[in-house]
């Protein structure tokens, strides 16, 4: 896998080469080709390490990848579905803009599906296997914070969340719940280039959430969970409060459209 992501590679002004950032990996051949090509592009816009309006060229992924064009292409249509990309005709692949009104739409959908996740895990409190497992994760996010690996903290934050699913008896959920996630997880790591880090709060946080799902509380478990996540009022108050946060995304979004008005203006040629 290539290397995290760092506030460098973010907030730079212009986009890494596709060649650059797919360099050191190597696909498993045991494995389906378009998954692990689907997950390490899903994770290299979801961290902006593509940035919107960036071109994604199948042959330049194809080739990096040591990989076919089909398994790309195929993983390319999965992105687009996710709402990641935009697959134009006879133009290109391009990393679609980051909306604040699409993202405020997923912190909803994300919400009331978490809150009945949370609410049915609460009622399965008999299910020793995983309250240990959640348990375990617990203990891994604390030692990834106090270690300050927060690339590892942020994989433990969603296997936790995926882990409320998995014991709510839901699993298919998350990961339709993750499909609708893409603005969400880049303004998230977004929020971590600007310094919005929460690490201790998160930690405590979940640990109120476990406790009410291990003393089987329904109505305790649902309102730790809106304590953690925010009620959509909450979100929109956090991105007001933060207008440099807004500000470059803006700036994001003004170069995708600038690049969106020369692929019209390239094809009005043609």
């Amino acid at each position: 896998m290539f290397a995290p992501a760092t506030d460098m590679d973010v907030f730079s002004g212009n986009p890494i080469p596709i060649s650059e950032l797919l360099a050191d990996v190597t696909l498993d051949g045991e494995r389906s080709m378009v998954s692990q090509i689907y997950a390490l592009l899903w994770d290299l816009i979801s961290t902006i390490r593509i940035k919107p309006g960036q071109m994604l060229s199948e042959k330049e992924v194809a080739e990096a990848l040591q990989a076919s064009k089909t398994p790309v292409r195929e993983a390319m249509i999965r992105l687009e579905e996710a709402g990641l990309v935009e697959i134009i005709p006879k133009s290109g692949t391009y990393v679609t803009p980051i909306r604040i009104d699409r993202y405020l739409e997923s912190c909803f959908v994300r919400l009331q599906l978490e809150i009945g996740a949370v609410r049915k895990a609460a009622t399965r409190n008999h299910d020793f296997q995983h309250l240990v497992q959640l348990k375990t994760i617990l203990q891994k996010q604390e030692d990834a914070l106090a270690a300050k690996s927060y690339d590892a903290f942020f994989r433990l934050d969603e296997a936790l969340h995926q882990a409320f699913f998995e014991m709510a008896g839901v699993p298919g959920v998350w990961n339709v719940l993750r499909k609708s996630q893409s603005d969400v997880y880049r303004i998230r790591h977004l929020k971590k280039g600007h310094n919005i880090r929460r690490g201790p709060e998160v930690v405590e946080q979940h640990k109120e959430i476990v406790k009410a799902i291990r003393d089987g509380d329904p109505d305790e478990a649902e309102a730790a969970l809106i304590r953690h996540i925010g009620s959509l009022n909450t979100e929109i108050d956090a991105l007001s409060s933060r207008p440099e946060l807004l500000d470059y995304i803006e700036k994001l979004n003004a170069a995708e459209k600038q690049t969106r008005a020369a692929r019209r203006a390239v094809k009005r040629e043609d």
